[in-house]
């Protein structure tokens, strides 16, 4: 340790005198230097500089837990702990998500439909369960609240929605564009949180007029709609940096998380694959 010490020395004090002051001989320290480096050494050198490379790719979105697995995707034999030990050393860090904000209003007395999916977050087919569910994104100009729903067989997003304002015409707007480009079967399940935009005669009558059935979690309990979490947190991980606007989030959306615009309804043309469930859906735009 007092070697490398030396090594990392200010090159304006004399390598004399950096011995002297370590209380070590300068034949000492360049014999140091001449030994060859060990397995080991050269082995964490090369892993830290593929870290290295692997934290820009990701855009540092990935911490100490997914870095072996991807390290092993490219032929590198890493536990997480020795991931964990090296990026840690040499200042690797994971982008952090910024401070919570509440987006969910469920103190309020409309009402509140029953839980019908119980924590069972699959479907056989496309446009049998749906899941719903708000976030925000930090922007220099302010918050942005973001609305998605997500089909649960395919975990695509069918709808989204961005705006300013959080209030029922942000899901509203976000339902819509999922109708518009799914135009799903009656008796589909629409899973949301207890949120007064949710529970709003607004949003349950469009809900009612599309056939479609509402459901609800439980208060407090986020597991009820654990799907949605883990969706949001990942899109809070991987854009933890500050949009410059609200238009800046979108771009970003669209280019990284699989968002799309909805076209015009008559202008809809969709193929799901039903094969299986573990099934891609694909979708064709004409």
């Amino acid at each position: 340790m007092r070697y490398r010490a030396i090594l990392a020395g200010p090159p304006t004090l004399a390598v004399t005198r950096r011995c002297a002051l370590l209380s070590v001989s300068r034949s000492g320290f360049y014999a140091w230097g001449r030994r060859p480096t060990c397995h080991r050494a050269a082995e964490n050198a090369h892993l830290v500089a593929e870290i290295r490379r692997i934290h820009a790719t990701v855009d540092r979105t990935y911490g100490s837990p997914r870095m072996p697995g991807e390290l092993a995707a490219r032929g590198w034999r890493c536990s997480r702990h020795r991931a964990a030990r090296l990026m840690r050393a040499h200042g690797i860090r994971a982008k952090q998500a910024r401070r919570f904000v509440v987006t969910t209003d469920s103190t309020h007395d409309l009402p509140i439909a029953a839980n019908l999916v119980q924590q069972q977050f699959t479907a056989p087919q496309p446009n049998r369960l749906w899941m719903a569910d708000i976030t925000y994104i930090p922007t220099d100009a302010g918050w942005a609240f973001l609305a998605v729903v997500l089909d649960a067989f395919s975990r695509r997003v069918v709808g989204w929605a961005l705006d300013r304002q959080l209030g029922t015409g942000l899901v509203q707007a976000a339902l819509t564009r999922a109708l518009t480009t799914r135009r799903p079967p009656a008796g589909l399940v629409h899973h949301s949180d207890r949120g007064c935009q949710y529970a709003s005669a607004a949003y349950r009558a469009t809900l009612t007029a599309a056939g479609l059935r509402a459901s609800m979690s439980r208060r407090g309990n986020c597991y009820d709609n654990a799907v949605m979490e883990a969706f949001f947190s990942s899109i809070k991980s991987e854009t933890a940096d500050r949009f410059a606007s609200g238009g800046e989030a979108k771009m970003e959306l669209f280019d990284e998380h699989g968002f799309a615009q909805a076209p015009h309804p008559s202008s809809v043309s969709i193929k799901e694959e039903k094969t299986t469930k573990n099934d891609q859906v694909s979708e064709t735009v004409h």
